[in-house]
């Protein structure tokens, strides 16, 4: 079956992560273009796009580096595309799951998982009375975050009226929190389950000294240097984090894959703990935007951009099969 001529669309914004993806399509001669999203423009009235697929990779973690307006851009460009007809992997419904915390947790609850005790606010006056309906120590996370970025520990109230009356508490782009209880997880590391296609791809044990919280204590990423707007939890390995490749248990599987199908995830990834202190299964995030762990083919084994790119040959629409000689000839007739 031969593949349209429009070319793959691969929507980005962060300058190093892609590069993998960008190989492996280059080394099976595949056609594709990259698309800056954080300096993007596109015509709402156009009635075909020059894309045969789109891929969006948008992170929410953009604002960090000075791309936040591609965030909020996303969304209509997904919902552009989609009005046209293109496949888009992680379209709008995932956007709006990737980039909103407080969805997420209504997502989980939906489906009947359990998260984080949390509450949600609009206004860093209304943290103190969230915290107090929490158990402490609790953690201020930013609603559009993406690698740890904009998460606060507090062990006391005290400490929290603090930040507030000092203007500590930095709501986020789009001031939108959650204030949720801090839970310690079992064995010392949290755990990412990555999915492509609505299934289990593979998953990875994240360990941490729980003694910093440089960039997402609720994640539990501690790293060892100063925060980063580059860090990525699946980096780890290059950042000396242990790190090991795990299957989870099969309830679990089912869960995260019913998560992704609920968030229209076609590539992503989902965290969770053990809470240490209950022993229960704690789902707190969700990731449209997941790069696949560094160094894949020693931590699990394989190569995922090859299974990916496998995918998308897949996702690309068939050009429309060529009238052949004798049928033109019988209509001729």
């Amino acid at each position: 079956m031969s593949l349209t001529s429009k070319p793959i669309g691969i929507y980005y914004e962060h300058p190093e992560w892609f590069k993998p993806l960008f190989a492996e399509l280059d080394r099976r001669g595949l056609p594709y273009e990259k698309i800056d999203a954080a300096h993007h423009l596109f015509d709402p009235t156009e009635a075909e796009s020059p894309y045969a697929l789109v891929v969006n990779r948008m992170s929410s973690s953009a604002y960090l580096r000075g791309h936040g307006q591609g965030i909020f851009h996303t969304a209509g460009f997904a919902t552009h595309l989609e009005g046209l007809g293109v496949r888009i992997i992680n379209g709008s419904v995932a956007t709006s799951i990737e980039t909103n915390k407080a969805r997420q947790l209504a997502l989980f609850r939906s489906l009947g998982l359990k998260y984080p005790n949390s509450r949600v606010v609009n206004h860093a006056s209304r943290v103190p009375d969230a915290a107090r309906e929490l158990r402490f120590p609790i953690v201020v996370k930013v609603n559009i975050g993406g690698s740890g970025a904009g998460i606060i520990r507090f062990d006391t109230i005290e400490g929290v009226e603090a930040a507030v009356a000092a203007e500590q508490i930095d709501l986020g782009i789009d001031q939108t929190a959650l204030v949720q209880e801090y839970v310690t997880p079992r064995g010392g590391h949290i755990h990412r389950v990555e999915t492509l296609d609505g299934k289990f791809l593979y998953a990875m044990k994240v360990y941490t000294t729980g003694e910093s919280f440089n960039l997402c204590p609720a994640e539990i990423c501690q790293i060892p240097e100063a925060p980063s707007a580059d860090f990525c939890l699946t980096e780890a390995p290059k950042k000396g984090i242990q790190v090991e490749a795990f299957t989870p248990p099969a309830e679990v599987i089912a869960a995260v894959e019913r998560i992704v199908a609920a968030a229209k995830i076609d590539v992503g990834g989902v965290e969770y703990l053990i809470d240490d202190r209950t022993g229960d299964v704690l789902f707190y995030d969700i990731n449209a935007l997941s790069n696949f762990v560094a160094d894949a083919v020693n931590v699990v084994g394989f190569d995922p951009y090859a299974r990916f790119v496998d995918y998308l040959e897949t996702q690309v629409p068939a050009a429309p099969a060529a009238v052949s000689a004798h049928a033109e000839t019988a209509l001729a007739v």
